[in-house]
C-alpha cells in the first residue's frame, strides 16, 4: 500500500493521552491533520501487556482504530535496537503506545532505545503520539507516582523511572474506579508537590497541542 505524505508543524508536540483509548478516540480528530482513512498510519505498540495473559483491553483499541479506519502495523519494541525500530518506522504517522504494565513498558523502551526514538519522532519529526493507560503515563517526565496502581516487579532490573518527557504532567489513568480509590488518594497526597498530576476517568483523554493541554 502506498502512503499519502501528511505535513506536519515540525517541533510541534501533538499527544492524546487517554485513560482507555477506545472509548475516547473519537474526541481525537482536532488533532489530526486529515481523515485517517487510508491516509495515516500507525505503530501499534501492545508491549506493555506482556505480563497480562488476558489482553483484552489490547484489542480493544487495535480494533477501534481499525474501525476509524488507520492503516495500523504491529510493533513490539522488546527485544529490538533502536536502529531496527527507527527503520520499522519509517513513514510513521502516528505512534499509539498501548496499555499494560508501565514499569514493564518503560524498560523495553529503555533497552530498545524507543525512549530516546519516541522523543526525537515526536518533538522533533511532529509524529502525533497517542498513550493508552500505560502509554499515557510514559508520556510524562515520571512513571514512579503509578507504583500503586501498576506492580513495578514487572520490571525488577529497571534502574531509573523517568519517562519520555514529552510532557510535563503525570496522566493518573482509571481515576474514578472504585479499586483503585485509596490508592489514588495516596499518590495524589505524596506526589502533588512534586508533579503535575492529571487524574482522568476511563471516558477521557488530555489532548497536548504544543505548551496547551486540554481534558476532554
Amino acid at each position: 500500500m502506498s502512503h499519502v505524505p501528511v505535513r506536519y508543524n515540525i517541533h510541534t508536540p501533538r499527544l492524546f493521552l487517554a485513560s482507555v483509548a477506545a472509548k475516547s478516540l473519537d474526541k481525537i480528530t482536532p488533532l489530526l491533520p486529515k481523515k485517517p482513512r487510508n491516509q495515516l498510519r500507525v505503530a501499534f505498540v501492545p508491549t506493555a501487556a506482556d505480563p497480562y495473559e488476558d489482553k483484552w483491553f489490547v484489542k480493544e483499541d487495535r480494533d477501534t482504530l481499525e474501525k476509524m479506519g488507520f492503516d495500523i502495523f504491529d510493533l513490539d519494541i522488546k527485544d529490538k535496537t533502536k536502529r531496527e525500530l527507527g527503520r520499522e518506522l519509517r513513514n510513521t504517522h502516528v505512534l499509539f503506545i498501548a496499555g499494560g504494565n508501565t514499569f514493564y513498558l518503560l524498560d523495553k523502551a529503555q533497552r530498545s532505545g524507543f525512549d530516546r526514538l519516541a522523543k526525537d519522532l515526536v518533538l522533533g519529526k511532529g509524529i502525533i503520539y497517542i498513550g493508552s493507560s500505560a502509554g499515557a503515563v510514559l508520556a510524562g517526565p515520571d512513571i514512579k507516582p503509578i507504583e500503586l496502581i501498576d506492580d513495578p516487579s514487572s520490571a525488577p532490573i529497571l534502574t531509573s523511572t523517568k519517562g519520555l518527557e514529552l510532557t510535563d504532567f503525570v496522566v493518573l489513568p482509571h481515576y474514578g474506579d472504585k479499586e483503585y480509590e485509596e490508592k489514588f488518594e495516596k499518590i495524589i497526597k505524596d506526589y502533588e508537590n512534586k508533579y503535575t498530576l492529571i487524574p482522568i476517568t476511563n471516558e477521557q483523554a488530555v489532548i497536548v497541542e504544543g505548551s496547551n493541554y486540554s481534558i476532554v
